[in-house]
C-alpha cells in the first residue's frame, strides 16, 4: 500500500486573508503568483518573480514564517547572491531582484499579514550601472554594409538588413521585435509610415507609434516576400535574431557585442543628437516618466563619449 505524500505546508492557505504573520514563505507562493496574474504581469514577469522568490525561500528556508523578516536579513540575502553565491548576478538581475522582493513585501502588507514592511527600506546596489556601448555613424554604415551582404543559400538574406534597420529606427526591445506582425506596420501616409508597439500593462492594452522610414518598409516588403511569415515578422526565435546582430556586429569588425540593448541606446542618442525632444524619446522608448530621469543622464553620456571618440 502506498503511503500518501504529505504536503510540505499542510495548513496552505486558499486565501490571502488566510495568510498571517506565522504563514511560512514558501505557502504564499501559489498566491502571490495569482495577484501577479490580477495585476497584469506578463507570464515571463511572473516566473521571473516567483524564481526570485524561490530563491529567497531556498536561502532562509521556505518554512521561515513571513513576519520574521526584516530589512537587515533582506540585505543579508541580497549580498550573499551578489557575492557569495557563486553564480554570476548582472545589475540587471540584480535590480529585478530587488523588484520582485519589494512587490512581495508591499503584498503582505496591502492585505494585512505582516504589520510592517521590511523591504521598503532595502538597500539598492552602490555606485551608477555602467553605461551601455553604443555604435557610431561609421560603425552603423558598416554594419549595414555587411547586413546587405549576408546571404541566404545562393540568395540574398532580407532578414539581417530589415532586422538592423528596425532597430536602429525604433530602439524596440527585443520582446517587442519578437510580437511584431505585418499589420503592425501603418503604410497609409506613404511618406510617413509608422509601426505600432502594441503591449498590456495591468489588463489594458495600450500601443505607441513610431515614424520609420520609407525604405524600411521596402526591405520589409523583400523580406516578406522571401520568409512569408504566417503571424509574427520574424520567422525564427528572438535569440536566433540575437545570434544574427552578433554575426553582423563580428563582420563589420564593431569591437564590442552587437546586441538588442546597444541598438536600443544607439537609437536614442542617434535621435537626441538629430535633436528630438526629450519628451518624444521617452514616448518612443515607452519608458515612464520615473525612469526617464537616469536613462536621459545615460544618452548625453553616451553622446558626449561619441564626441570623445571622433576627438581621438
Amino acid at each position: 500500500m502506498l503511503k500518501r505524500q504529505l504536503p510540505l505546508f499542510p495548513s496552505q492557505p486558499d486565501d490571502p486573508k488566510d495568510i498571517n504573520r506565522k504563514t511560512p514563505l514558501g505557502a504564499t507562493f501559489d498566491l502571490f503568483r495569482a495577484y501577479l496574474g490580477q495585476e497584469g504581469k506578463s507570464e515571463h514577469t511572473v516566473k521571473a518573480f516567483l524564481a526570485d522568490m524561490t530563491l529567497l525561500a531556498e536561502h532562509t528556508g521556505a518554512e521561515t514564517p513571513v513576519a520574521q523578516y526584516t530589512t537587515t536579513n533582506l540585505n543579508e540575502f541580497l549580498h550573499w547572491m551578489e557575492f557569495g553565491r557563486g553564480v554570476p548576478c548582472s545589475r540587471k538581475t540584480y535590480a529585478r531582484r530587488v523588484t520582485s522582493i519589494k512587490v512581495y513585501f508591499k503584498w503582505l502588507k496591502q492585505i494585512g499579514a505582516i504589520p510592517h514592511d521590511p523591504a521598503q527600506a532595502v538597500l539598492q546596489r552602490s555606485g551608477p550601472a555602467p553605461l551601455s556601448q553604443v555604435i557610431s555613424r561609421e560603425e552603423e554604415k558598416s554594419a549595414i554594409l555587411v547586413a546587405q551582404g549576408m546571404k541566404k543559400g545562393d540568395d540574398h538574406d532580407y532578414r539581417p538588413e530589415f532586422l538592423l534597420l528596425l532597430l536602429l529606427e525604433t530602439g524596440i526591445k527585443k520582446s517587442e521585435a519578437g510580437r511584431l506582425t505585418a499589420q503592425d506596420f501603418d503604410r497609409s501616409n506613404p511618406e510617413r509610415p509608422v509601426v505600432l508597439i502594441k503591449h498590456k500593462s495591468k489588463n489594458v492594452y495600450k500601443e505607441r507609434r513610431i515614424e520609420v522610414s520609407a525604405r524600411l518598409v521596402e526591405v520589409l516588403d523583400d523580406y516578406l516576400a522571401q520568409y512569408h511569415p504566417k503571424e509574427a515578422v520574424f520567422t525564427c526565435t528572438t535569440r536566433n535574431l540575437e545570434y544574427i546582430l552578433t554575426d553582423i556586429g563580428e563582420q563589420a569588425e564593431i569591437p564590442f557585442k552587437l546586441s538588442f540593448e546597444v541598438m536600443r541606446w544607439t537609437c536614442a542618442v542617434r535621435d537626441y543628437r538629430a535633436g528630438m525632444e526629450e519628451e518624444a524619446i521617452r514616448e518612443k522608448l515607452g519608458l515612464s516618466r520615473t525612469s526617464w530621469y537616469e536613462t536621459s543622464a545615460k544618452i548625453k553620456r553616451l553622446s558626449t563619449q561619441l564626441d570623445e571618440q571622433a576627438v581621438h
